[in-house]
């Protein structure tokens, strides 16, 4: 029962964390080389290029230790290691640079009520998600220096770059994968026009574990159903019984189900039995004597989906035109033009 009624208050939390989106990971500074002596003059000098603007921008980051000033190529390089593995493309690796990039100044100018001391924080379940440098170690192995410099040119590939929509920067969530259609920001409470849903490449035979299955007793599925709709009715000797219609949504994914006479909204299934989106069918096995849950994809399901990023760039596609088909109406734009 404690169980259940944990998952319904869950819910209500959700909807005030929900951006799934994902919290940032750190490494240490790289040591820089000697500086070699050019002779040239300092004007001459500074026609080598502008400084990375990445460098200059701050953030104030809410970790574990307390708030702590960084700049953002730092919050990036352990953001991206976070959220996206990498072995992927070079060109997804970038997008979702611009999008982390893009999410972080986004809440710079308006923060979480979580932490409203602090531009971002470093919890997955808030923001994004972030690995430390000795976590990399681990993760990484000798291939520490190589993934880490691929990640590091990505953000350089983009530097300062970010998404914006009214010359502000958009709230550039995103998830693991969608079956065919992203979810619209609308079914979600994100009524943004960026946020639409749009079509995602991913299919079962492009990336692994895009189906999953879940199995549950009929035992555990009344004490959980219960546990937050008291006044469904769940007695009776079939459980066949218990399910009503189901109502999916504009992108299929599921609005409600009748439960034992109780509408749930599949936002709150998802949470009660750990379910990896809303894009599921729910139906009662007699044979194996338990409800199965058939889901699809994983996430929210809103704005870019990192596998079908990575399909795209796999394609042809450059990072512009991943960000574009995933935001679309946004304008990349560049740190020097918002300041």
């Amino acid at each position: 029962m404690k169980r259940a009624i944990w998952y319904s208050a869950f819910t209500v939390a959700l909807a005030f964390l929900l951006p799934l989106l994902l919290t940032p990971a750190r490494f240490g500074a790289v040591p820089e080389a000697e500086p070699e002596v050019s002779g040239k003059a300092p004007a001459e000098a500074a026609e080598a290029g502008p400084a990375p603007l990445d460098a200059s921008l701050i953030l104030t980051v809410h970790t574990e230790d307390g708030d702590r000033d960084m700049a953002m190529d730092e919050y990036l390089l352990h953001a991206l290691a976070g959220e996206m593995p990498a072995d992927f493309d070079s060109e997804a690796l970038k997008a979702q640079a611009v999008a982390l990039r893009s999410y972080a100044l986004y809440y710079r100018e308006r923060h979480k009520a979580t932490h409203p001391e602090a531009d971002i924080c470093t919890s997955p379940s808030c923001c994004a998600a972030w690995i430390g440098d000795e976590a990399l170690h681990e993760r990484w192995g000798e291939k520490y220096e190589l993934r880490r410099e691929k990640l590091e040119q990505a953000i350089r590939d983009t530097d300062g770059q970010y998404l914006a929509w009214q010359s502000s920067p958009v709230l550039a969530v995103f998830h693991a994968s969608s079956a065919g259609t992203t979810e619209a920001g609308e079914s979600l409470g994100m009524v943004l026009p960026y946020l639409s849903s749009v079509s995602s490449p991913e299919t079962p035979e492009t990336v692994s574990g895009l189906n999953t299955t879940v199995e549950v007793s009929p035992e555990e599925f009344q004490a959980c159903v219960l546990g937050a709709f008291p006044d469904a009715k769940l007695d009776g000797g079939d459980p066949a019984a218990w399910l009503g219609p189901i109502a999916l949504n504009a992108t299929g994914r599921v609005e409600s189900v009748e439960i034992g006479g109780q509408s749930v909204s599949g936002l709150t299934l998802r949470q009660m039995f750990t379910l990896r989106s809303t894009d599921f069918s729910l139906s009662w096995d007699a044979a194996g004597k338990s409800f199965v849950f058939r889901v699809s994809g994983y996430g929210h399901g809103m704005g870019m989906s990192q596998h079908g990023a990575n399909l795209m760039a796999k394609g042809g596609a450059d990072y512009t035109e991943i960000l574009a088909h995933y935001y679309p109406d946004t304008v990349l734009s560049t740190a020097a033009e918002a300041e």
